[in-house]
């Protein structure tokens, strides 16, 4: 995945699942990752997805009720909650 990403993180496995088949669905390009240590989560999994694609994907799974735990960039080697 090129140009800046975008992380998606959870607090359940149940919604990041959700989630990843409401994106396959959509035909968005994500990849599951694991949710990097800089990001307090209560689920391993999260999703990265280009920044281009952050309204698609906030349109989607808002429409569709998926809770996440917020978006986050990473700056060096720290992570900044977008959302």
């Amino acid at each position: 995945m090129s140009g800046q990403q975008r992380i998606m993180a959870f607090d359940s496995s149940q919604q990041a699942l959700r989630a990843e088949m409401l994106l396959d669905e959509h035909a968005v390009s994500f990849e599951l990752v694991p949710t990097p240590s800089g990001i307090t989560a209560g689920c391993a999994i999260s999703l990265a997805f280009a920044e281009a694609e952050s309204d698609r994907v906030l349109d989607i799974l808002r429409t569709e009720n998926v809770e996440m735990r917020g978006i986050f960039r990473q700056i060096d080697s720290a992570y900044e909650k977008m959302i």
